[in-house]
């Protein structure tokens, strides 16, 4: 069949692939949702959920760090990769060989678009209804902050140097469904850096510290807390915020534990 990925792109792919490569965690946890656990031959490193899939199914290097030969030796029929988290120089050298899928998810509705198109791929569009529907359902809860309150909150997901992010970005969406003000939502540049006198200007009400992919620990959150007296410093799960995908099912009610006792 062919096929259009989020790229544009048009892929002649098998009807129903039978040797998947995926080179995305939040993709290789959305095919095991979806009922293609048996289908998948190869993950890479990060691939953490299910965490027993890691013992089961060949590794093949880190998201960024393909081993391309180990990859050729599966002869998958299928790779399933994103355009952020996988370099172009190594899709381009996959894609010679081997159909590949590239996502570009950077809205809630991309997610949604890159589930159904997903499902339709594996004849799994039953597993997709009711997961899309229980994502759904979720985020109608949303957002927790209105307008005109404007809750300034910056993200960071790199330290040395400080990196934040744009609007342009699945993160970025994520802290407007919740109903926060980004401060970096027109920059240029999906990743940011700044520093922390620019931080200490912008006097967000919030600094939120992502588990990944920098893994920011209590020792951060202290120094932070001292150079930001009047900004709430807020350890988060980076997987809530920026894997799209099944993940999305717990998402929206994890943003509302996490605010509650803020948004009284």
């Amino acid at each position: 069949m062919t096929l259009i990925d989020q790229l544009g792109r048009s892929l002649d792919i098998p009807e129903c692939p039978q040797r998947i490569v995926s080179i995305v965690p939040s993709q290789t946890e959305l095919l095991v949702d979806l009922g293609m656990e048996a289908q998948i031959v190869g993950i890479t490193n990060f691939c953490v959920h299910p965490p027993y899939l890691r013992n089961s199914k060949e590794r093949i290097g880190g998201t960024k760090e393909l081993d391309l030969n180990k990859i050729e030796e599966l002869n998958p029929d299928f790779i399933l990769a994103n355009k952020e988290e996988n370099t172009k120089e190594q899709i381009l050298a996959l894609s010679e060989k081997f159909p590949v899928y590239v996502s570009d998810v950077r809205t809630f509705e991309d997610a949604i678009e890159f589930i159904n198109q997903i499902s339709e791929l594996c004849k799994r569009q039953k597993k997709a209804e009711l997961l899309i529907k229980e994502i759904n359902d979720g985020f109608r809860k949303l957002p927790m902050f209105d307008d005109e309150r404007k809750i300034d909150a910056v993200y960071l997901i790199w330290n040395k140097p400080l990196m934040s992010i744009s609007g342009d970005t699945f993160i970025g969406n994520m802290l407007k469904s919740i109903g926060l003000s980004n401060p970096f939502e027109d920059n240029k540049a999906h990743y940011p850096e700044t520093t922390i006198e620019e931080i200490q200007k912008i006097k967000p009400q919030y600094l939120l510290l992502s588990s990944e992919p920098y893994p920011f620990k209590r020792k951060q959150v202290k120094e932070f807390e001292e150079a930001l007296p009047d900004t709430k410093v807020l350890l988060v799960d980076g997987e809530m915020f920026s894997w799209y995908g099944s993940r999305m099912v717990y998402s929206a009610e994890y943003f509302i534990n996490l605010f509650r006792t803020h948004n009284e």
